[in-house]
């Protein structure tokens, strides 16, 4: 039997709150993070995200303290991204209460530092996380970016997935700067490409707006789906839409 998909809500903080844009600009605010957290528990999630989303681009680490706060009001494995540019800092936010970090910028800038962390904490407690666009000179047709979706880097998106599940990474999570927040269903293609090029688990990020959305995403590979307006705004409930995958046949969590 198929491992069950795991539905993952994404807290994306900027200055201590939860916010939520449209193709990584146009932030609106969506609320207190502990708060989140601890509604997405009682509501049925099966992971929990949070990107500190500026911490790059700001050059300065993940902000532990919020972290801690997250922690301890979530009863459910919780991934924190964002800032987590060294072994140091990652053992920071894993002793703050994360259960694994997911690492974007950093992994591309020091490929090196996935093997570390890898050796240090366990493949499992590791992400990549990969912002891409569409670029059809590249071989997937998707090309990386970092710091925040805003530099280009030259690099094809599977090839580079590739190689962070070679690095030890026990898990991909692309998110398209042409889905995020446009609630017009998750890029596909970038999904079947790094579940092609992959075997670890991959993520669905970016552009979840309707129910059958999230069935496409696992038809297309992605084996944990997440999401973040659909839920912070109360668009799609989160066992309306386990009902909604059993109902047609993919297996979840209860």
């Amino acid at each position: 039997m198929a491992e069950p998909v795991r539905i993952m809500p994404c807290l994306d903080m900027r200055n201590g709150r939860v916010v939520k844009g449209v193709h990584f600009v146009d932030i609106r605010d969506a609320g207190d993070p502990v708060e989140c957290a601890r509604a997405y528990c009682a509501a049925g999630a099966d992971e929990l995200a949070l990107l500190d989303i500026t911490a790059t681009v700001e050059n300065r680490p993940t902000m532990i303290e919020i972290v801690r706060k997250v922690a301890a009001a979530t009863t459910i494995p919780f991934t924190v991204g964002g800032g987590i540019s060294s072994v140091e800092v990652a053992a920071a936010v894993f002793d703050a209460g994360a259960n694994t970090v997911s690492v974007s910028s950093a992994a591309y800038r020091n490929p090196e530092l996935i093997r570390e962390l890898v050796a240090r904490f366990g493949s499992r407690a590791v992400t990549v996380a990969i912002d891409v666009d569409r670029n059809a000179a590249m071989p997937s047709g998707y090309e990386v970016y970092i710091d925040g979706g805003r530099t280009p880097t030259g690099g094809d998106a599977a090839a580079f997935a590739r190689k962070m599940a070679d690095y030890g990474a026990g898990c991909i999570l692309p998110t398209s700067k042409a889905g995020d927040g446009a609630k017009t269903g998750y890029d596909l293609p970038i999904i079947r490409a790094i579940a092609n090029a992959v075997s670890v688990p991959v993520v669905a990020s970016g552009g979840a707006g309707a129910l059958e959305h999230f069935r496409d995403a696992v038809e297309a590979g992605a084996t944990i789906l997440l999401a973040a307006s659909v839920f912070h705004f109360h668009m799609i409930d989160i066992q309306e839409l386990k009902a909604y995958l059993r109902d047609h046949g993919v297996a979840v969590l209860q």
